[in-house]
């Protein structure tokens, strides 16, 4: 096992002892009937055209089995299987309320035929070596109770070639941050409370975002673990990256 980064004791509720990955899922769990709503709320719907971003750099890989990592409510896959047109994708997520509406949007949508999705852990992939074409992330990798060895078990069920997408919070370098820092310490969780969500969901969220180990740390923490071609796109004044890596 990895030895833990400072960002992996970041859990969602303090006063818990449970586990960080226990606490994830029971927090999830807890908010998943607001999840998609608050998402497009907090983000005035940009986080859609990040997610567009971060699946159109598989486009020129033409993946047909793909992995979505921490897949949620499914916005990844689907919108995936829209533009990629893949074989298969199969998302894992730890939290069963979060899955369980994602397969009413997938049947919805008509993509039950294409997309699966199951009930598991990041960091213990229930899928053999080399299985996936691509593996893509969104707002996931950061919730990880040990950073390095999602990363690990990503790149173990990658195929030689794969290509990893990540998308994720970051830390904004421009006169923006102050700004930035004001409404996610402060103004995103009154207004959860408002709208009757889990207040401790999203301070974790500008906790567990300002302790991610962001651009050149995180790049640094790819190239350590064995991916290759990693680069670091900022997006939106820095406010979330689109990594990516190669398995060689």
């Amino acid at each position: 096992m990895s030895n833990p980064l400072p960002h992996d004791d970041i859990k969602p509720f303090a006063s818990s002892d449970k586990a960080k990955k226990q606490q994830v899922e029971e927090m999830f769990d807890s908010i998943a009937g607001r999840y998609d709503f608050m998402n497009r709320f907090f983000s005035a719907g940009i986080d859609m055209a990040w997610r567009k971003k971060t699946i159109r750099l598989l486009q020129k890989d033409d993946p047909k089995l793909i992995l979505d990592m921490a897949t949620g409510t499914a916005d990844m896959a689907i919108m995936a299987c829209r533009i990629l047109y893949p074989e298969k994708i199969s998302g894992i997520d730890l939290s069963s309320e979060m899955l369980e509406l994602g397969r009413k949007k997938v049947e919805k949508e008509g993509f039950t035929d294409k997309i699966e999705l199951l009930k598991g852990d990041g960091e213990a992939i229930n899928f053999p070596d080399n299985s996936f074409d691509a593996v893509m992330a969104a707002f996931g990798v950061r919730n990880f109770e040990n950073l390095e060895n999602g990363l690990k078990e990503m790149l173990r069920v990658l195929k030689p070639g794969g290509k990893l997408a990540v998308l994720e919070f970051s830390k904004p370098k421009t006169g923006f941050r102050s700004l930035y820092n004001l409404y996610m310490g402060i103004v995103a969780p009154e207004v959860a409370r408002w709208f009757r969500q889990n207040k401790n969901a999203y301070q974790y969220l500008n906790r567990s975002s300002n302790a991610f180990p962001d651009r050149q740390d995180f790049l640094d923490i790819l190239n350590h673990i064995g991916f290759s071609d990693t680069e670091c796109k900022p997006l939106s004044f820095g406010i979330c990256c689109i990594y990516s890596g190669r398995k060689l």
